[in-house]
């Protein structure tokens, strides 16, 4: 067995085509940037890029594209040794809209199942979830089977989370990544509560916006889902609430209630997935937890700025600076890739607020934009949840961005 990790995730992986045209109708959008995605996978990303070293359990398919997520994840420094290939099936690939500051519909294409949902419990290492640090799962792979099985047997495996070398405390996280298209029934599902009660008893952390919290515990009260998580097993409860920032309260009777990071918006999809993986690096760090929350905050807030997920996850000194500062200032270049033309009315394509971006000023994919939230759009297609409330908001806009595309 390798050296045990500091973080190892498990579940979603995917393709990320989000449009380089800023508040354009994906009818009409013509030009894309392919990033590696998937909330989970993200996560690991982001702990590594604060250097931790970390590692992803999860499926791809036997194509180029999974060829690609491959070559993105050793670009990134995650260990892709348990992600493997599934001939069955093709890698998933997830679209957005960019509409700042509060509205980023997505687009799932992981039909007719996705490799991520064919992880097999005797596939696992179990030794080596056992060892790691912080072991992550999402709801997302209790949806459907091998996955449930394979993820409910890691649980296990792990009991409460050992300590590692240094004698820090470890953490097992469930993040609860509500995506009702995912479970038979939708927001009506009648097997998903009881399957996160019983992840909920294996976790330590749990981690969740309002909506989250309600199918977890059926409390939407920021204080009593914190509560009900701590009753269901967990001892840090983690309540992201969007513009009204983030609740944690821990078993020991400790609570940080912390506002959200003002930061202007480019797109609030993989906030959460930044805030995962700076919460990972502060829960090693053995940070207090006023501290933990405001680092992850400014964490995900970051990438609120920004247009990618993984490839705009922030590194320590960037974190640092925006820390200090209580807020996400504009980068060198965010403004140039911010410029946009109007774009010609299409009389039979609703137009989004904002424009096509002039050619010549398009965003180079994963560089800085804007910064700050999340939400969901009322018009588009459902194979999507809205962004569930990360970890930042921008002072005039209605809510913090959560996890990533696929997230």
């Amino acid at each position: 067995m390798p050296e045990p990790y500091d973080v190892i995730t498990m579940g979603r992986i995917g393709v990320d085509l989000y449009p380089l045209e800023v508040g354009v109708p994906l009818a009409r959008v013509e030009t894309f940037g392919k990033f590696l995605g998937g909330s989970p996978t993200n996560v690991a990303v982001a702990a590594a890029r604060l250097g931790r070293r970390t590692a992803v359990i999860t499926r791809t398919g036997q194509d180029a594209f999974g060829t690609y997520l491959h070559q993105e994840l050793e670009r990134f420094g995650v260990d892709a040794r348990w992600a493997t290939a599934v001939a069955e099936y093709p890698t998933p690939v997830t679209f957005c809209e960019i509409f700042p500051p509060d509205d980023f519909p997505l687009y799932f294409y992981r039909q007719p199942k996705a490799p991520d949902l064919e992880i097999h419990a005797s596939d696992l290492d179990l030794d080596a979830a056992r060892a790691a640090s912080i072991f992550w799962m999402t709801g997302t792979g209790l949806s459907a089977e091998p996955s449930r099985s394979a993820t409910l047997a890691a649980l296990a495996a792990r009991g409460t989370g050992p300590a590692d070398a240094s004698g820090t405390a470890t953490a097992t996280v469930f993040d609860l990544d509500w995506r009702p298209m995912f479970w038979d029934g939708g927001d009506d599902s009648t097997e998903a509560p009881a399957r996160y009660r019983e992840a909920l008893a294996h976790a330590t952390v749990a981690v969740g916006n309002v909506d989250e919290c309600a199918i977890a515990t059926g409390e939407r009260e920021p204080y009593a889902a914190a509560r009900a998580l701590l009753a269901a097993g967990v001892e840090l409860a983690v309540v992201k609430q969007g513009p009204k920032g983030v609740l944690a309260v821990h078993r020991d009777g400790t609570t940080a209630d912390c506002p959200p990071l003002p930061v202007e918006v480019v797109n609030g999809l993989g906030a959460g997935d930044a805030f995962g993986g700076a919460l990972c690096h502060g829960l090693l760090a053995g940070w207090p937890l006023d501290r933990l929350v405001r680092y992850a905050n400014a964490a995900g807030a970051i990438v609120a700025s920004r247009l990618a997920c993984s490839s705009a996850m922030p590194f320590p000194d960037e974190v640092e600076r925006a820390v200090e500062a209580g807020a996400v200032t504009a980068e060198p270049g965010a403004q140039a890739a911010r410029e946009t033309r109007k774009a010609p009315p299409d009389p039979s394509t609703p137009v989004g607020p904002g424009a096509a971006p002039d050619p010549s000023a398009q965003p180079t994919p994963g560089a800085p934009a804007d910064p700050s939230a999340p939400a969901t759009r009322k018009a588009p297609p459902d194979p999507s949840t809205p962004p569930d409330p990360g970890a930042s908001a921008v002072p005039n806009t209605p809510a913090a961005p959560r996890t990533g595309a696929d997230s």
